[in-house]
């Protein structure tokens, strides 16, 4: 379990590690140097030479520490010190000191534009002006060093976090280092979650330094980073005794004229999810197409040939409903929704044009029965719930319409977040970009409606599936590349998905 934690409490960990190991905190900043320095000498061996850009904090601190290290397996380093006329931090000082030991690291002092270096060919940046305690804008001397360091052609590498970028809030309008690689330490940050700090992040490298493993047992938080140990917490292997019926009843309501492959997509990765038995409502024109493309699912026709409008029979044998993918937003559907909520008050699974009649109609939203799964992308997002300034008001928001309306919210996108009613909040650590592609969240539709049909909480199958999808994702661009993988392959990948699981 990967609690996310905030600025402070990473502060607080640090000097927890300090006085409980006990540590001093100066042999604790050479920890994370040591940990950078081993990465760079397995990661970025062929440098003309390393060019390291630090402030007077801590990070500073852990740049100085590093400059000497790289000193003593005679790697090429210069080092640039912003220089404002006040003291450095206690540890800044004590490791400028030591570095002065070493008179072949040349050290310059940055106070304007005009001590700026050039970068030769072949250079390495460091950046260790900023690291997670900065809490105001970068102006003047500073914004400009970090504009001249993002002009060069160098490859940028940031301790702890890209300077400018904050911790716990929006960077919006910020002048922030854009990275190639940050090298951050023992667990993950808010701000590396958000799609609007991608372009800064570059490639993220969380190294362990050995802070203490008690303490995050002593601190709350409401985020936590899904990995393996959650997972494994979740998933129940099956019982050799089971059968059909152990594994629940299913019904998918999905598809339109010329959007029956939703419907397809959705279905196939129901029946790869281990649920029982799969009952697909699709209108008439979808029939043969559903009887030739998922041979184990049962088939359901509505009245109307092109689009749903009304679900017959009983709905109560059903342990899950998923409903939206390819579903059309016609005003009977709209209506057979509100049904639909009215007959069903079990949680289901709302996604894409279910979510957007809800919309278009948002008195819909107080109908929704209690615990039910809600997945939309980011702009289905927007126009259920209306814009947000930034990334940190949306995670925000969705808190806030979780608790309120008491859903499980999925907010799709690269670390998808899953919120629910108790406010917890879930990123997901599966996935790639090559799952942005149509289809996609039709698969995840019918996955999470067959987790929930086989008897997983609805948090329990929206952090599970959300996972299982990304991980299934992987899996599909490992085969056959992000770019050329298509939401299918994702469907099929399912079932080697749960092999990891199992096998891990």
């Amino acid at each position: 379990m990967m609690k996310i934690l905030n600025a402070e409490q990473i502060r607080q960990w640090d000097q927890f590690t300090i006085d409980n190991e006990p540590v001093d905190s100066i042999d604790l900043m050479e920890r994370a140097a040591i940990q950078c320095v081993n990465w760079l000498e397995q990661h970025i061996p062929l440098a003309a030479g390393f060019m390291i850009f630090c402030g007077k904090g801590n990070n500073g601190g852990d740049g100085l520490a590093m400059a000497r290290l790289m000193a003593l397996r005679e790697m090429a380093v210069k080092v640039y010190i912003l220089e404002f006329g006040h003291k450095g931090t206690d540890d800044f000082q004590a490791n400028l000191a030591r570095l002065h030991q070493y008179p072949l690291v040349d050290i310059h002092y940055i106070q304007s534009e005009t001590n700026f270096p050039v970068f030769p060919p072949g250079s390495v940046i460091i950046d260790a002006l900023f690291g997670s305690g900065l809490n105001r804008k970068t102006e003047q001397v500073t914004a400009k060093l970090i504009d001249h360091i993002n002009e060069s052609e160098a490859p940028v590498i940031s301790i702890d976090i890209p300077s400018g970028m904050f911790t716990d809030s929006s960077s919006k309008g910020n002048t922030i280092i854009a990275a190639t690689h940050t090298l951050s330490f023992q667990s993950p940050k808010l701000a590396f979650l958000v799609p609007g700090n991608a372009a800064f992040i570059g490639d993220l490298h969380i190294l362990p330094i050995g802070l203490h493993p008690a303490f995050p047992a002593t601190v709350n938080s409401n985020m936590e980073l899904t990995g393996l140990s959650r997972i494994r917490s979740i998933y129940r292997p099956r019982n050799s005794f089971a059968h059909k019926g152990t594994f629940g009843h299913a019904l998918l309501v999905a598809g339109s004229y010329g959007k029956i492959g939703a419907a397809v997509l959705s279905a196939s990765a129901c029946l790869r999810s281990g649920v029982g038995l799969l009952t697909c409502h699709v209108p008439g024109c979808g029939y043969s197409i559903m009887q030739s493309s998922v041979l184990e699912a049962m088939i359901l026709t509505d009245f109307n040939s092109s689009y749903a409008t009304r679900i017959e029979g009983d709905l109560s044998k059903y342990k899950s409903i998923g409903v939206g993918p390819g579903l059309g937003t016609a005003s009977e559907t709209k209506q057979m929704l509100q049904e639909l909520f009215e007959k069903y008050r079990h949680p289901m699974v709302l996604d894409a044009d279910a979510l957007n009649a809800i919309s278009m109609d948002k008195t819909l939203l107080a109908s929704i029965p209690a615990n039910s799964i809600l997945t939309p992308h980011p702009k289905e997002f927007e126009r259920l719930f209306g814009k947000t300034e930034n990334d940190f008001a949306t995670i925000a928001l969705v808190l806030e319409k979780a608790r309120e309306l008491q859903v499980i919210i999925v907010l799709k996108g690269h670390h998808s977040l899953v919120s629910t009613p108790d406010g917890m909040q879930y990123f997901n650590s599966t996935g790639n970009a090559g799952m942005a592609t149509g289809g996609s969240g039709d698969v995840l539709t019918g996955l999470l409606t067959g987790l929930l049909a086989q008897g997983y909480s609805p948090a329990e199958a929206a952090i599970l599936g959300v996972y299982l999808h990304g991980l299934a994702g992987d899996i599909a661009a490992g085969k056959f590349s992000q770019e050329a993988m298509v939401a299918g392959d994702i469907a099929g990948a399912l079932g080697m998905a749960f092999l990891e699981l199992r096998n891990v």
